[in-house]
């Protein structure tokens, strides 16, 4: 049966492939973000594969465009079943070359536009006592690397804000249930496109994977919304756990290499970056799915896989240790 589904951040990287993934579903998928050109080949890739798109132009910084959205959403296509927040923005940078204003814009779209989009998807879906929201999150929600300050200091808010916001459907016993996704490095054009004042350009922190791995799993969560989050790649699992159980040995680390291993030896991207506008800007290019980084992306992740099926192998665990202890006995 389709479903009714919100992607915020739907023109590029992760939405893109996220909208893809819905399509091949055949679900009504309404596709938010700045800028045209992004969109429409977005909605093309979505009815390509199967579903029906809806692109709208937003800037999730301004509720009241996320709300007429959601309410242009409805209208069209119905109840909505499913809003994954997604879109952000960011800046390459210490904190000392960040300006006050670019915190703050940054803040309004990657922390903020995640409140803005849950608020107008729980206004419509608490009243029915149904729906799910999934929020893309990040291993760098759990460990914050240099030069990212700004970005992991929003994806630490989302995480806040949603696991405060989980105890109160909880508390209500609503039908509506929110989950987390959190994400390895993703080969998408965030590289090319957000502000850069690195020595060198910026490339993702090795292992990296293809934004279909991302948008498979943010799929099945929004299938199976119950559980609070979800990890995708191994290197996210040893990013938590190492920041959970060794955080200070994890910040030497950090200081030693995380300067390194986030740039590289590429032709620099023309572009200025899409903090202030949006990623197709005046020259109308469409960044697509994917990055730079094709060559050394890995389509999947066994832990992914391991994960998204635990259910079932605990449950052939089981069995299994039953049947074994049943033969022994026998014996």
């Amino acid at each position: 049966m389709s479903q009714v589904v919100v992607i915020t951040g739907a023109s590029g990287g992760v939405g893109r492939a996220t909208a893809k993934q819905f399509g091949a579903r055949g679900d009504h998928v309404a596709l938010l973000a700045r800028g045209n050109t992004g969109l429409n080949a977005a909605a093309e890739d979505v009815r390509a594969a199967g579903g029906v798109p809806l692109p709208i132009e937003v800037d999730v910084a301004d509720p009241g465009q996320v709300d007429a959205a959601a309410t242009r959403v409805e209208a069209e296509f119905g109840p909505i079943d499913v809003w994954v927040n997604n879109a952000f923005s960011s800046v390459f940078a210490p904190v000392s070359r960040i300006s006050a204003e670019e915190y703050r814009r940054v803040t309004e779209v990657s922390y903020l536009g995640y409140v803005h989009g849950t608020q107008a998807a729980l206004w419509r879906m608490r009243p029915r006592g149904r729906g799910a929201i999934v929020q893309v999150g990040s291993a760098l929600a759990h460990r914050a690397i240099p030069l990212q300050s700004a970005y992991c200091a929003a994806k630490h808010a989302v995480k806040g804000f949603t696991e405060a916001l989980r105890c109160e459907l909880l508390h209500e016993r609503s039908g509506v249930h929110v989950t987390m996704v959190h994400l390895p490095a993703m080969n998408t054009p965030q590289f090319d496109w957000l502000v850069n004042r690195l020595p060198r350009p910026a490339q993702p922190v090795p292992p990296v994977y293809q934004p279909e791995v991302a948008a498979r799993a943010i799929v099945h969560a929004a299938r199976h919304p119950r559980r609070r989050e979800y990890w995708v790649g191994a290197s996210t699992v040893t990013t938590v756990l190492g920041s959970r159980f060794a955080g200070g040995l994890v910040d030497r680390y950090l200081a030693r290499t995380g300067y390194d291993s986030q740039q590289c030896d590429r032709t620099p991207p023309a572009d200025e970056g899409n903090l202030w506008r949006p990623a197709d800007g005046p020259t109308g290019q469409d960044h697509g799915a994917h990055g730079a980084f094709d060559a050394t992306a890995r389509p999947g992740s066994r832990q992914w896989w391991f994960s998204a099926h635990r259910g079932a192998l605990i449950a052939a665990g089981t069995v299994a240790a039953v049947l074994a202890l049943m033969w022994r006995v026998s014996r």
